[in-house]
């Protein structure tokens, strides 16, 4: 019967009260597998791709973890009352699902509770689990049935035996349903990335600087993972530096003797695959490109939007008298000199091949002998803040984006126009005035970024983002064009699911002990009043 029709029937009811629009999934079925494999949606690595839990379908009991009994139940968590020891209760009880209700706004949220579940996030994902696991956003309506359930599963727990029965008999419960097709995997699915490019003034063969950063979001649930911070700060500053370096570009007396070339790329948050296959593009399969000519160095740009430090992240420390040590002498000279407030350092990481994933977008360019490195406000590739579908806009602070922005922009200018070498003083500032840094047009780009989901499962080469973002692109850039990866379809490196967001809805149900008992109560009746008419007959 459709849930709009359903109606009483022999005093047990079932109504709808409430269908959960955009129940989002985060582990009820294998979203995307990396060669690792994906168990409930959850990331487990392993080396052979093996498909994990497909079915998202869902028809139990709602209950809270105050229950004493989770088996074969919906249990049902609030992110301020989460925590890790209540997740693995819930799993070690064989409960049916678990759904965790997030507020409406982050902001609101203690930062207490963000930074404890953003470190819970990635136990999450490396626990491997059948059982499926949502994530919904609080309304009224679902607060309310929260509510209630609590207060059904606290009073089980502290009554008498006799009191759980008849109040088991008595009380409304929840059936949480899910209607969902099984998982399946999408065939020929593309992952696209946006090249643009700025041509510098001269002979064909000037030096390249490219400038790279990765556009998708990651988290345990795809359609909550807007990536404000990892990685849309990095294509807000990428965005930016086009900008002003297209206005340098258009002057000949400020025309640079460098190309520069920029790359927006997909599938970051999955070993960097949009820039392996642009790398193998460009450096196999053709005989022109400014990736083979001459490189001076590659530029990666990765969480920009909060903190008071900059870490230049290198394989290799670059020589003294190259390019790349000269663009590393020149930030330390435009944060000593112009923002004394900012902590700046290099961290070396050799690459480690032994591991499934590379620990920054460089390290790809690294494998391919180019010269690169990736700037970032985090000291370590392992933050959380990396995955988390805790990264949204209320944490960027626009104005270390700026400050951040500025950094970089002054000390790359500086290095292709080779200002130190010709006597500029360490304190000038290039871009003010006419030429500085647009905050305003910084909170507008990531305003923008961070109002949708940027999962690679959700953004294909037709995608409103994707177009957008190519637009951006190509209102500073010439020859903007796309580049798409497809997996291997004998040895495939990564495979992505439908079945991204579900339908939840919740019933108000009466106990099947209900019926039982009403049964017996209308035999009762029924007896009694056969026993009366008989006696009045007799007496007649």
């Amino acid at each position: 019967m459709p849930a709009d029709c359903a109606t009483p029937f022999f005093g047990s009811e079932t109504r709808p009260v409430l269908r959960v629009l955009e129940v989002l999934q985060a582990s009820a079925s294998p979203l995307c597998a990396y060669k690792p494999r994906i168990k409930g949606c959850f990331w487990v690595f392993s080396r052979d791709f093996i498909p994990g839990t497909r079915s998202a379908v869902l028809n139990t009991e709602a209950r809270t973890v105050e229950a004493d009994v989770l088996s074969r139940r919906c249990v049902m968590m609030r992110l301020v009352d989460f925590s890790y020891e209540q997740y693995q209760k819930a799993l070690r009880q064989s409960a049916g699902a678990v759904v965790i209700i997030l507020p409406p706004s982050i902001s609101s949220v203690p930062q207490d509770v963000v930074r404890q579940f953003m470190e819970i996030e990635p136990e999450m994902l490396a626990m491997e689990t059948i059982v499926p696991v949502y994530f919904a956003v609080e309304d009224e309506e679902l607060l309310s049935i929260y509510e209630q359930t609590r207060a059904a599963s606290a009073s089980q727990g502290s009554a008498s035996a006799a009191e759980v029965l008849l109040h088991t008999a008595t009380a409304n419960g929840f059936q949480m349903v899910t209607s969902g097709a099984q998982s399946k995997a999408i065939n020929d699915w593309l992952i696209p990335s946006v090249e643009g490019r700025l041509t510098g003034l001269g002979g064909e063969d000037l030096p390249t600087v490219v400038i790279v950063a990765h556009y998708d979001s990651f988290g345990v649930a795809p359609w909550l993972s807007h990536g404000a911070d990892s990685n849309g700060s990095g294509i807000s500053v990428l965005l930016e530096l086009a900008r002003l370096f297209s206005r340098l570009y258009t002057y000949r007396r400020t025309h640079a003797g460098y190309n520069l070339l920029f790359f927006a790329s997909g599938g970051g948050k999955f070993n960097y695959q949009g820039t392996k296959r642009w790398l193998e593009d460009n450096l196999d399969h053709t005989d022109s490109s400014l990736l083979q000519d001459n490189v001076a160095f590659v530029l990666c740009l990765d969480t920009l939007g909060r903190g008071n430090s900059l870490h230049l992240h290198v394989s290799k420390p670059p020589k003294e008298g190259t390019l790349q040590h000269a663009f590393l002498r020149e930030l330390e000279t435009v944060v000593a000199s112009q923002f004394p407030e900012v902590k700046f350092s290099m961290v070396h990481k050799k690459i480690n091949l032994a591991e499934d994933m590379l620990a920054w977008e460089h390290e790809r360019f690294a494998i391919r002998r180019l010269p690169a490195f990736t700037i970032s406000h985090l000291e370590s590739h392992r933050d959380s803040l990396r995955s988390s579908i805790m990264d949204r806009r209320a944490r960027i602070d626009t104005k270390a984006l700026t400050r951040n922005t500025q950094i970089i922009a002054e000390a790359l200018t500086r290095v292709i126009y080779n200002l130190t070498e010709k006597g500029a003083p360490a304190d000038m500032q290039i871009f003010t005035d006419q030429m500085q840094i647009q905050q305003e047009q910084l909170e507008s780009v990531m305003d923008w970024l961070s109002s949708q989901p940027r999962a690679a499962q959700l953004i294909d080469k037709d995608s409103t983002f994707l177009n957008t973002l190519e637009y951006c692109m190509g209102r500073y850039l010439k020859d903007v064009k796309q580049h798409h990866v497809k997996a291997d379809k004998r040895d495939p490196e990564f495979v992505f699911y439908d079945q991204l967001k579900q339908v939840m809805n919740a019933y108000r149900v009466k106990p099947a002990i209900f019926d039982l008992l009403l049964a017996v109560c209308i035999a009762a009746y029924l007896g009694v009043a056969y026993v009366a008419v008989q006696k009045e007959q007799n007496c007649i």
